[in-house]
């Protein structure tokens, strides 16, 4: 008998292709955000190289500074341990101090805790909206970005960036257990042949 043995691949990870979006949408559930803050970081570091070059075009050409790649993106965490939030508190502050344009817009969610509006979340929501009115910094995460309690409206979301974004091509970058795999993408399709807007989806499970 002979054995044949077959290579199948490489297969290069689903968000390698994010550049050719007009949007991003990054969706991360725990570990799940690793794959993305890379992109986060290419998105910055973009944003800070933009802008030296729209100040050099400004100053000695006297015109405008067409960028490459993505427009905005949404970066979504979904975790249910607080100390995960430590992890990419560098990152987190980062884009919040350097994004000055908001290109970069990021949503930390903490299933742990009640939704916000419910009476047993309220004390610890009063105190995290005290405290970040006071210094910038959010009590939960230890970052400038703030914490949103409980899971996001998916449904809201699609809608929300189907209406912010019209005839727009956005990247659905989906990290995390297959648990909201389906959802996700029956959204995108829903989203895709209901609006203007043309949701791709791409996914990783773990």
């Amino acid at each position: 008998m002979v054995w044949q043995r077959t290579l199948d691949g490489p297969y290069g990870a689903p968000a390698q292709n994010y550049r050719k979006y007009d949007i991003l949408l990054l969706i991360g559930l725990g570990i799940g955000a690793t794959p993305f803050i890379s992109i986060l970081k290419d998105l910055l570091n973009n944003i800070k190289s933009n802008e030296e070059m729209q100040s050099m075009h400004d100053t000695e050409l006297g015109c405008s500074f067409k960028t490459n790649g993505p427009g905005r993106a949404y970066f979504y965490w979904v975790t249910r341990e607080q100390g995960s939030f430590e992890w990419f508190k560098g990152v987190m502050n980062d884009v919040a101090e350097s994004d000055h344009d908001d290109v970069i817009e990021m949503h930390n969610y903490l299933t742990s805790v009640y939704e916000e509006g419910d009476a047993r979340s309220a004390l610890i929501a009063m105190v995290q909206s005290l405290q970040h009115a006071k210094d910038g910094v959010d009590i939960v995460s230890g970052s400038k970005i703030r914490t949103h309690f409980a899971r996001p409206n998916w449904r809201k979301v699609f809608s929300d960036l189907a209406n912010a974004h019209k005839n727009s091509r956005i990247g659905v970058f989906y990290c995390g257990s297959p648990t909201l795999t389906k959802t996700l993408r029956d959204l995108s399709i829903e989203f895709s042949s209901t609006t203007t807007t043309r949701f791709h989806f791409h996914k990783e499970n773990f």
